[in-house]
Parts: C-alpha cells; structure tokens; sequence
C-alpha cells in the first residue's frame, strides 16, 4: 500500500478555524483508543466520492436487491450453496475496485480479531480447551478460502468451547495474576501493496453494502442469519474481556450489543460497519495496556473503572 495514499488530508497544520475540516478533527481526536493508521484509512473512504455520491444512488437498488433474495430464500433455503463462489467474488470485487484503504482494513479486521480471540484464551483459566483456527490473511488472494465464513464460525465456537469448558471445571473467568499480552501484536501488519488504479475507487462501506446481499444469496440461509447474528455478538466478547482485565471500560466503545434480541438482517450492512469500529477499538485499548505493562506500569492501574 503506498503511504501518500493514507494520511494526507489529516495535517494538521492545515487547520483552519474558520472552516475546520470535520475528518481531520475525529482523526486528532483520542477518545477512541484507534490505531492511526487504520483511522486514516477509514475517515479517508467516509469522506471518498464513492461513499458521498455512489452509496446513497445504490441503497435503493440493493435494499430491492436484498428483498428478492430473502423472497427466495423463503422458497430455496438450503440452496444455492456457493461459498467458494462468493469469496471469489468478494476477492474480484475487491482486487479491481476496491480502493488501497478499504482492502487494508478488511485484512487488517480478520487480523485484529484473531489476536482479541487469543489474548482472551491466553488469559483463560489453566485446562480449558479451545479449538482455533487462526485468521492472518496478508494478500486478498487468501481471502478465498472461505475467510468470511470461517471468520464468523471463528466466534461462535470459541464462545461455545470456552463456556464448555468453564461449566464443565465450576469456573469462571477472572483476572489472572499476570496479563498475558504475548498474542497482541505492537508493530503494523505486512500486507501485499494493493492495487491503486482509477477505477480502485470503492470505499469500505460501499463494498461492504453491496456484497451483503450477495453473501444472503450465496449462503443457505441458516448461513447468512447466524453470520448477520455474530455481530452482536461484540459486547459479549467484551464482557469476557472485562472480566479478564478488571475493569468495563472498554464496554463503552462497543456498538453492537443485546445478541439474545437479534436485529433484522436487513441491518447486517451498518452493524458489520461497527463491527469493525468495535474491534478497532479494542484492540486498540489492548495495544495501550501491552505498552503499558511493557513499560513497567500495572495495566490495571490506567483502567478507568
């Protein structure tokens, strides 16, 4: 990825109190714990053409899109059943339209979530076994061997092997002596350079918007509601994590939340969007807390209660 790409309309010498740019102010802003990088990158595709002009002309079209595909999905539920078929889509669409920053953070999220999952097991009790199935994609090429799919069973079989597990011992989660912060990487991902063509102009949310309806159609439909689910599923992973270090600070970033009252999946193209900002947060939160024990400092001490 080419650097000038990320980060050249935040400068903050650019500022001007007479017409202040509202993306340089929530990049300068730290109220989210939010890598800089990958702020960048998403603030970069918000204020994009696509996303201003682009999305708001296809959200019609899709929303009609999405209503044919539930009404066939009532009829055909099991079939088609193509996941091979929609990550090689999803890679295609992404590989020659996708701009710089949209790919970055889509492989920079299967990243980031794998490392949240394994300080949570990492920091677990002693004897609980879960099953992991790492995600470290660094090209979109990976993309195609079923990482969306596999992202969201990643979350739901680690919830059910970790409760298991603790029911099974009497146990619950509690904060261990020492916070293990082994799986929370410091350093920024390596990725392949992406593609950086004219026509490498869809921003994240218009991606995602637009092959949500095509993950409904792809998948059976029992698929595509559980991976729609999974989203609310971010507080509960927040809970564990709250658990573990001792305090809830955290579970003010998190967006999605109550996932014993599903929402409807009409909603899976927004919610996924804060899916991703829920992650970026905490992972961000981790990273402060790793320094922090690096540094010497007790990484409960700088936790707000």
């Amino acid at each position: 990825m080419k650097p000038q790409r990320i980060g050249q309309r935040f400068d903050p010498e650019a500022f001007d109190p007479k017409d202040p740019d509202p993306w340089l102010a929530l990049y300068l802003d730290t109220g989210l714990p939010f890598d800089d990088t990958a702020k960048a990158a998403l603030l970069k595709g918000n204020a994009s053409y696509a996303r201003s002009y682009l999305l708001p002309f296809l959200r019609p079209l899709i929303f009609v899109f999405f209503l044919l595909v539930h009404g066939l999905r009532r009829i055909f539920v099991h079939w088609p059943n193509l996941p091979k078929t929609l990550h090689g889509l999803i890679h295609w669409g992404l590989k020659h339209f996708g701009a710089p920053e949209a790919n970055y953070l889509i492989l920079r999220h299967f990243n980031i979530g794998t490392e949240i999952l394994a300080f949570i097991k990492d920091n677990a009790p002693e004897g609980i076994e879960i099953n992991s199935h790492p995600l470290r994609p660094r090209t979109l090429a990976e993309l195609k061997d079923n990482v969306f799919l596999q992202h969201d069973l990643n979350i739901y079989n680690f919830i059910i092997e970790l409760n298991k597990g603790l029911r099974a011992s009497g146990r619950e989660l509690t904060p261990p002596e020492t916070l293990d912060f082994s799986s929370i990487s410091d350093a920024p991902f390596e990725f392949e350079e992406f593609q950086d063509r004219p026509w490498n102009f869809l921003d994240i949310q218009t991606a995602i918007e637009m092959y949500t309806p095509l993950y409904a159609l792809f998948l059976p439909k029992h698929d595509f509601v559980r991976a729609a689910n999974s989203l609310q599923l971010d507080e509960t992973i927040a809970v564990y994590l709250a658990r573990i270090i001792g305090t809830s600070y955290h579970l003010s970033f998190i967006s999605n939340g109550d996932p014993m009252v599903p929402l409807s999946t009409f909603e899976a193209g927004h919610r996924l969007m804060l899916h991703g900002l829920d992650a970026e947060a905490v992972h961000g939160w981790l990273r402060q807390l790793k320094r922090a024990q690096a540094a010497g400092i007790d990484p409960r001490s700088i936790s707000p209660k």
